[in-house]
């Protein structure tokens, strides 16, 4: 043990007072892995608030005498269909690991999840998943030791918006794209739900977590999203994202997609490129100085060579480890 570590550690569940202390773990634990990824302390109060997280049972906060050294958040998957595979977001202060804390994160992360599939998921199979940035020496040596093993790969890519956007493409025939309007999100939920059950890790998104996660975020951008309608059915759509806490760090402004997707009988017709063009013109003379988006590389439907096609380049890797409960 570091020896300016004390044997006074403690356990307890995570609290909304903690908000302050788990911005300063995070904005330490970002210093060193360089995610790219930052969160402000309205972000953390956000997903706290999240109505199905159980502060008391899915969380777990790690203190070394009065300082808070970690974190573990287990994620229910609702609404899934081929596998229950729970999601665990954790952190260790880089001045604690190697010294069992990480592990005690997992174990506390499985036992939980263990739970919860036996009351709620029984029929399906059982996995729990850790997403780290590739090459994170730290998260690989853990990963291996207990168990895991890759399953998923993530590119976060990038496009700068002031060239090389695509050029505006018409609707297919027949659609018309609009603005985003609170009479189209529950058509848009829908939409959603019907796109994304052959990809990977799919979950029915009932209204609730679309609300809380999605339209309802506080990183939502409603004047950046477009929708793709035929009548008042929603055929396609792109969810336009913000993170304020990313500008900050960073001094960029960046329209992150997302969702991006279309419904399976409206495939085929260019609803993708349209969508995308529609919404990086707007972002451009919104002042937004670039664009992101997330994609699995091996994407059913394409979209990685899609992407790259738009003028899309990989900016980091990310890789999603899972293994069976234990």
């Amino acid at each position: 043990m570091n020896e300016a570590h004390t044997d006074a550690r403690t356990e307890r569940p995570l609290d909304k007072s903690d908000v302050p202390a788990w911005l300063s773990l995070r904005d330490d634990i970002e210093a060193v892995d360089r995610t790219g990824h930052h969160r402000d302390a309205d972000d953390l109060a956000e997903e706290l608030s999240d109505p199905k997280l159980d502060l008391a049972t899915d969380t777990l906060a790690v203190f070394d005498d009065e300082q808070l050294i970690a974190y573990a958040i287990l994620h229910t998957p609702e609404g899934a269909v081929d596998a229950a595979r729970f999601d665990g977001d954790a952190g260790v202060h880089p001045a604690w690991r190697r010294e069992g804390v990480g592990a005690r994160l997992v174990d506390f992360l499985d036992q939980r999840a263990k739970a919860l599939h036996a009351e709620r998921f029984a029929p399906l199979e059982g996995r729990l998943m850790i997403t780290g940035k590739s090459g994170d020496e730290n998260l690989e040596a853990l990963t291996a030791a207990l168990g895991f093993e890759p399953e998923r790969y993530w590119f976060e890519m990038a496009h700068p918006l002031q060239h090389g956007r695509p050029a505006r493409v018409p609707a297919p025939e027949g659609l018309d794209i609009v603005p985003y309007d609170k009479s189209l999100d529950e058509a848009t939920r829908l939409a959603h739900n019907d796109a994304f059950r052959d990809h990977w890790n799919f979950t029915v998104m009932d209204e609730t977590d679309w609300r809380t996660w999605v339209t309802g975020s506080r990183s939502f951008r409603p004047e950046m999203t477009r929708l793709l309608v035929d009548g008042d059915q929603v055929a396609a759509y792109l969810i336009a994202e913000e993170s304020d806490a990313d500008t900050e760090a960073f001094g960029v402004r960046d329209c992150h997609v997302g969702y991006l997707a279309t419904r399976r009988a409206y495939r085929g017709r260019g609803a993708a490129p349209a969508l995308m063009a529609a919404t990086l013109e707007a972002a451009y003379e919104a002042g937004y100085d670039t664009a992101s988006l997330t994609v699995d590389t091996v994407n059913p439907s394409g979209a990685l060579g899609l992407y790259e096609r738009l003028g899309y380049t990989v900016a980091r890797e990310f890789v999603t480890y899972g293994r069976a409960l234990g």
